[in-house]
């Protein structure tokens, strides 16, 4: 027997606006306290209706129900950014998309950018300097974007280029933010400054794009990166291949998805690093007994495990994004909960990653609980860093590897330090950021090593 979920238990309504001032002004804390009214919450936000799903078996039918389920109102805002690119698509679009573009990101070719990704990490570290206080969110951002622009168009890209690609990013960063604390509700086309600086950052960089794929058009050379693979990939079916608006599109996807997250969660592993030093010293004693030294390699992976369980305790507890919308575009069910059409579904990693029901301890930072046993144990639907069902994350492989090697490249020549009392706030925007950028003071393990064998 169905039942209509919103005459579920609901959060006290506050205002005339529903649900939409706590949301806005505290999304995480808002849906963590949700978390207690049970499986599925309904929510009001303005004049939509909506709810937060905590049932894993229910978030799991969400996610692999791409038709009933569509992406949100807030992705389906993106598309100035992102086009039609695989994070916006929906129905036979998407799967064409997908069935085109997953034969790039097989991990056989993926594992070919390890080289790079190690590479541009020491070149960044033969830049820093000990004692010095940096800005560690700021490096993330700069040596991510260079690794995927490096694995996109395979060379060096202007840096003037680099920078107007950054700049529509964060401008991106701040206008989604900006808008979903509104609902959505403001018209981008309104000529407010916020969206007149947003679609001029949005031409600056498409500009830059379309340079870049009419120089690969024109040029004889021939190159193995991202790019080159999305434009000779082809419909076996139909022998469509993408046009340069749909390389566009996912250009702007895959360097939004391919830097910013992995970013993101070098920069929160650095300070859950510098809060656990106990954990800490684990790290770096796995580091010292695989590496011996040595930059690491594809190889070396497989070794540090203590390393990748460090990466996925940071996913959980600061996942790369924190929260994941979806419309029903019918009239359907969830579970045995009649959702009418235009509900808001919102599903939270932030939420989910942190439930008592799952985790042990769950607000520690505790990498050691990573065991295979755990991760058999888990319901899908807990713990999902990169989504789930047929959409989930293309790039996974890509940025899982890329978060190790970065962390143990990084780690085994510099320790991170906060810098006291600077203020740390998680934006809750497309992606889960360090509002006011991360303040740290370095020192550099290498001198240390070199003094204490002086002596």
């Amino acid at each position: 027997m169905s039942q209509d979920v919103f005459e579920l238990s609901a959060p006290p309504v506050n205002s005339i606006v529903g649900h939409l001032l706590e949301l806005g002004q505290d999304p995480l804390g808002f849906l963590s306290r949700c978390r207690d009214y049970g499986d599925i919450i309904p929510l009001q936000l303005g004049l939509t209706p909506a709810c937060l799903v905590t049932n894993p078996d229910y978030i799991e039918e969400v996610l692999k129900n791409r038709n009933d389920f569509i992406k949100s109102r807030g992705l389906r805002s993106l598309k100035t950014l992102l086009g039609d690119g695989l994070l916006t698509a929906e129905g036979e679009s998407w799967f064409w998309q997908r069935r085109l573009a997953q034969p790039v990101f097989h991990q056989k070719r993926i594992n070919g950018y390890s080289q790079i990704m190690v590479e541009y990490a020491k070149q960044m570290l033969q830049t820093w300097h000990d004692g010095e206080t940096r800005d560690i969110h700021a490096d993330m951002m700069r040596l991510t974007l260079a690794i995927v622009m490096m694995c996109i168009f395979s060379a060096e890209v202007d840096a003037g280029e680099a920078k107007v690609v950054a700049n529509a990013l964060d401008v991106a960063m701040d206008w989604f933010e900006s808008k979903r604390k509104q609902n959505f509700l403001v018209w981008e086309w309104f000529p407010r400054p916020e969206n007149i600086n947003y679609r001029h950052a949005i031409a600056q960089m498409d500009e830059a794009i379309y340079k870049l794929i009419q120089e690969r058009r024109h040029s004889q050379e021939k190159t193995h990166d991202l790019l080159t693979m999305l434009m000779e990939a082809k419909d076996e079916q139909t022998d469509q291949q993408m046009d340069d608006k749909l390389l566009r599109d996912e250009v702007a996807t895959l360097m939004l998805a391919g830097h910013e997250t992995t970013a993101n969660t070098l920069s929160w592993t650095w300070m859950l690093l510098a809060q656990n030093l106990e954990v800490r010293e684990k790290l770096q004693l796995e580091l010292d007994q695989v590496l011996q030294g040595k930059l690491p390699t594809l190889e070396d992976l497989g070794k540090l495990v203590y390393t990748q369980q460090v990466i996925k305790e940071s996913m959980r507890l600061y996942p790369p994004v924190s929260l994941m919308g979806r419309e029903a575009a019918v009239d359907t069910q969830i579970g045995d909960y009649e959702i009418p059409q235009g509900t808001s579904i919102m599903i939270s990693q932030w939420v989910m990653h942190r439930h008592p029901k799952y985790f042990e301890n769950p607000e520690a930072f505790q990498p050691e609980r990573w065991t295979q046993e755990l991760e058999k144990q888990l319901p899908k639907g807990v713990y999902f860093p990169f989504g789930d069902g047929p959409r989930i994350c293309i790039g996974k492989g890509f940025a899982q590897m890329e978060a190790a090697l970065l962390l143990a490249t990084i780690a085994q020549s510099f320790q991170i330090d906060l810098v006291p009392g600077y203020p740390i706030v998680p934006q809750p925007s497309i992606t889960l950021r360090p509002e006011n950028g991360l303040k740290v003071k370095i020192k550099s393990l290498r001198e240390r090593e070199q003094v204490t064998g002086n002596r």
